[in-house]
Formats: structure tokens, C-alpha cells, sequence
């Protein structure tokens, strides 16, 4: 008799826990199909383009979504612009707001003779600040990619109230991601440069130099749309561009010293923090990635088969994880 009351007992929990498993299992469905139901029907937002003048310098930057909707301010790398960023403002425009800017000397934006600017990370982070300043936005998740680390760093260094989160993908702000020959090269370019110095710069800032980060490490070249290697060779050939972009590349070994800077940053500050990598970047090594959580535990890291510019082939993915991290 007691057996059988055992048994009535566990039969009965068994149905029990069925149905609060089916009904969990149901919601997950439902709540699945929701937020795609919830995606689908949000219409995408029209890209618009615009000037500011910023110090004296024509800064052009590219806009969509509502304002009113937490913003994400994109900060592209070398030798590209905002252009690199077309697709993912497509994708992420109708739940974000976005202001993607070119920096001086790059893209559509001017690039102001030796006269009016020095080109420096240090002066290219106080014209994107006083960028951030015109456009009113006091809050904002910051996307940074090559060029865009340190320029976004500095800004977050500088305004930590600024920052509601970071999408890191292949920027650097430790030494882990960078070769030994290339930690060699950067700091050797701090003195006057050598003519074998100066003949390796003009190869980086080249057509040649920009195809390379382009096409190496990509699954599929021949698949690559020849549009973003085509609006980098834009500013390229403009002879302010050039130097403006040469300049840079020899003031690179000034981020390496600020690199403590930005990890006490990230340690302080513990800002959410979505890393989107390619991992066969030759620039930017995996190690980079992988030291952000040194500081900052609870960041995302997400690795990618392809190179240095991974929204090429990983648009769809990434703005994905984008969405997901960020979802509010």
C-alpha cells in the first residue's frame, strides 16, 4: 500500500514537471518568434550624409535611426572611412542611432593642410571629441575598429560618462596583439625617419598596402566588393590624404604608450564590451582580443574566419551578435 502511494506520488511530480517543461519550452518558442516577428517588423531606417564643421576642419559623417534610441558612434580604421561601416548602419539602424564620422584626411571628409592640422592620434581624438561635442550626443556605445582603438580610447579615457559600452573588432590596447617586429617598427619611427623607414611608410599607405588588409586572411578575395579598397584609394591619392595618413602611421608608436591608460580605463569602468575579431588579421593578432578580458572578465569575444576588415564577409553575423548584446 505505501508502495503504491510512492508510486501515485511520483508519477503525479513526473506530470507535473512535463508540464512545467512543456509550458518553459513553449514560452522560449513563443518568446523566440516574438523577437523575430519583433526584427522583421522594423523597418529600415534611410542612411542620410552630412558636414560639420569642426575647428575649421569640413568633417563629413553619415547618420540614420532615431535619436531617441541609445546611439552607437562608429570609429573606423586605416585607410578606410565611415564607408566601411554602409552595411552594418543598415542593419543596425533600426534599433540604434548612428553617427558614423570620417576623420580628417580620410574619406569624404577634408584633409586640412600641414598648416591647419598636425596629424597625431592625440589631435585626431580632440577633433572627433569636438565632433562628439557639436552633435550633442552625451552618451553613446563607441565601435571602434584599427585606427578607431585609439581615437576611441582617448575620447574614453577623457569622458568615461560618455560611454555606455564598446564593440571592439580588431583594435588594439595591449601589446599581446602586436608582433615583436611590428612593436620594433612603431617605436623605431619615433626619431627621424631613415629612407628605408620612410619607403616602408609610402608601401603602407599605398594602393598595394591598402589591398593587403583588404584581401589577406579573407576566405574568398575574389568575393570582396572592390567599393571600399576603391573610396580608401580616393583619399590615397589626395596628396594632403597621403600625408595626413602617412603622418599617422608614424605617430602610431604614441597609442603604445597609452595603452595602461586605457586598460586602467577598462578596469575602472567595467564597460559592456562585445569583441567582434578577425582572426586571421597579420595587423592585430588574436592574443589583442583575448587580453581584454584581463580587465574586463564579463566581455564577449567572438572570433571570425576572415582579416583585418571582417565586416567584409561578416557583416551578417556580426551586427547579429550586435543586436544581441546590446538588446534593450
Amino acid at each position: 500500500m505505501v508502495i503504491k502511494i510512492i508510486i501515485k506520488k511520483w508519477s503525479a511530480n513526473c506530470v507535473a514537471a512535463m508540464i512545467i517543461a512543456a509550458i518553459e519550452v513553449l514560452a522560449t518558442g513563443t518568446a523566440l518568434a516574438a523577437g523575430a516577428a519583433d526584427q522583421a517588423s522594423m523597418p529600415e531606417q534611410k542612411t542620410t550624409y552630412h558636414y560639420a564643421d569642426v575647428s575649421g576642419i569640413k568633417i563629413f559623417y553619415r547618420e540614420a535611426g532615431d535619436s531617441r534610441k541609445p546611439t552607437i558612434l562608429l570609429l573606423h580604421g586605416f585607410p578606410s572611412s565611415s564607408h566601411m561601416y554602409r552595411e552594418l548602419i543598415t542593419r543596425l539602424s533600426p534599433r540604434f542611432h548612428i553617427i558614423a564620422p570620417d576623420y580628417p584626411g580620410f574619406g569624404n571628409s577634408d584633409a586640412p593642410t600641414a598648416d591647419k592640422f598636425t596629424p597625431t592620434f592625440a589631435n585626431l581624438a580632440d577633433v572627433m571629441e569636438a565632433f562628439v561635442v557639436k552633435m550633442k550626443i552625451t552618451h553613446f556605445k563607441v565601435y571602434m575598429q584599427d585606427f578607431g582603438g585609439p581615437v576611441g580610447f582617448r575620447l574614453a579615457v577623457k569622458h568615461p560618462e560618455w560611454i555606455d559600452g564598446l564593440i571592439v573588432q580588431n583594435a588594439n590596447a595591449y601589446l599581446d596583439g602586436l608582433s615583436p617586429q611590428f612593436i620594433k617598427d612603431a617605436r623605431a619611427r619615433a626619431g627621424e625617419l631613415s629612407a628605408e623607414q620612410k619607403s616602408a611608410v609610402d608601401h603602407i599607405v599605398s594602393l598595394e598596402g591598402a589591398r593587403f588588409l583588404y584581401q589577406h586572411g579573407t576566405r574568398n578575395p575574389e568575393g570582396l566588393s572592390p567599393d571600399g579598397l576603391n573610396m580608401d584609394a580616393y583619399a590615397l591619392q589626395n596628396s594632403d590624404g597621403h600625408r595626413i595618413q602617412s603622418a599617422l602611421i608614424v605617430n602610431y608608436y604614441s597609442n603604445l604608450d597609452e595603452y595602461p591608460r586605457w586598460q586602467e580605463f577598462l578596469k575602472t569602468e567595467q564597460p559592456p564590451t562585445l569583441i567582434v575579431w578577425g582572426k586571421n588579421d597579420a595587423i592585430f593578432l588574436p592574443p589583442g582580443a583575448e587580453a581584454y578580458k584581463r580587465d574586463v572578465p564579463k566581455a564577449e569575444i567572438h572570433y571570425y574566419d576572415t582579416g583585418h576588415f571582417a565586416l567584409e564577409e561578416d557583416i551578417e553575423p556580426i551586427s547579429k551578435e550586435i543586436i544581441r548584446f546590446f538588446r534593450h
